[in-house]
């Protein structure tokens, strides 16, 4: 879910609790460094000429959160026309499929659309997009190159609520600014205008498929991964099946535009300097939809490493990121109250779920962990997603 384009600051992040997250289980990547050194160096040859002579000079995989796609940092230098380059990139890369992908596909190509067409028609921040290359051949998969960006990520591994780290130590009002300004970016990217057509790539099946709402297509969306990762793992989930069925018996009324949905809003997907939002990263989840799809995204995620933090008697951060903060500082902004927030903090809960249990697959294939006698075992947070099954989605 989150690869951000610039290093964090996680140093010192504490032990994981027994049974706990596990940064060695999060990402597994197979890809050897100097092979794809050597076809970045080959493919910027095709960008910029054999008389630019470029090279890779360095790469690493990045350090930062990470559950889904690929992220390759490195370094690159060139001859200009007016001098020599150097220049610190971003590659993201298509996941390999042996190494248990989170979602059936990546669509880099629309993923690099979405960023461009942010960077033009809002002041949000996001990275600068170099190249797209949809040919394979050069590094074994799809990818785009963007520029890196520098700062600071609330960690997942471990998750920032856990303690000892750059945010959890942040005096509370800067925590509040922190807060408030991520808000502000989704109430701006919310705000473009004709965004169902600006963006209907990001809703491929139209207006005439499930059920005729941008939000029943997002829901049959969902359906579509979670059946795909039972078929390919052989793992149902009965707290997912029994979230469909809850959302199907309590479906909210759908009134006020489809928005574009960054889809995947949390703290955990920007990278920050003085509490500032300096890039807004990861695009995967992307799609159109009722404002109140990225607000209860942003909500849960919190509550989800909330409610971890519980589970091993750490205090967390109970006064960060609530309910009724969140939506009135959207309000505040928009002048939209969000509306219905039960049930969609419960799909939130459930598409998290289905998060964890495509992780969870992934250690069982690397034999990082045992196969568990159901699918149910395998989600962290499932105390967290029964009681969003049982209507109490924020506790």
């Amino acid at each position: 879910m989150v690869e951000a384009a610039g290093p964090e600051s996680v140093a010192g992040a504490p032990a994981a609790p027994p049974d706990g997250p596990d940064a060695s289980t999060v990402t597994q990547a197979r890809r050897d460094p100097d092979r794809l050194a050597a076809g970045l160096r080959r493919w910027l040859v095709g960008q910029l000429g054999e008389q630019a002579a470029p090279e890779v000079v360095d790469i690493d995989r990045s350090s930062a959160n990470g559950m889904s796609s690929e992220t390759v940092l490195f370094d690159a230098t060139w001859r200009g026309e007016d001098g020599p380059v150097a220049e610190r990139l971003v590659a993201r890369l298509e996941p390999d499929l042996d190494d248990v992908p989170v979602f059936p596909s990546y669509e880099l190509g629309h993923q690099a659309a979405l960023l461009r067409a942010v960077a033009e028609l809002t002041s949000v921040p996001v990275p600068t997009v170099r190249w797209w290359e949809p040919d394979r051949s050069w590094v074994g998969a799809p990818f785009f190159v963007m520029d890196r960006v520098d700062g600071e990520v609330p960690p997942d591994v471990l998750p920032y609520t856990f303690g000892d780290n750059w945010l959890f130590a942040a005096p509370p009002e800067d925590r509040r600014a922190l807060q408030d300004a991520t808000v502000a970016v989704l109430a701006e990217l919310h705000g473009i205008e004709d965004a169902a057509a600006r963006f209907a790539f990001l809703d491929p099946s139209g207006p005439s498929a499930g059920g005729g709402t941008a939000l029943r297509r997002h829901v049959a969306r969902t359906r579509a991964w979670y059946e795909w990762s039972v078929r390919a793992s052989g793992m149902r989930s009965a707290l997912v099946e029994q979230g469909f069925a809850r959302l199907d018996e309590t479906w909210p009324d759908e009134g006020g535009e489809a928005v574009l949905s960054w889809g995947d809003a949390r703290i955990g997907n920007v990278i920050y300097r003085a509490s500032r939002p300096v890039a807004v990263l990861d695009w995967e989840m992307a799609g159109v939809g009722p404002r109140e799809l990225d607000v209860a995204w942003l909500l849960m995620a919190h509550r989800v490493f909330q409610d971890l933090a519980a589970q091993w008697d750490l205090p967390g951060l109970p006064s960060f990121l609530r309910v009724d903060d969140v939506a009135g500082q959207y309000e505040r902004l928009t002048g939209h109250s969000p509306r219905a927030l039960d049930w969609y903090g419960t799909y939130a809960a459930l598409q998290w779920g289905i998060v964890f249990l495509r992780t969870g697959h992934r250690q069982v294939a690397h034999g990082q962990v045992a196969a568990p006698d159901a699918g149910d075992d395998l989600l962290h947070h499932r105390d967290t997603l029964a009681r969003a099954v049982d209507g109490r989605p924020w506790g």
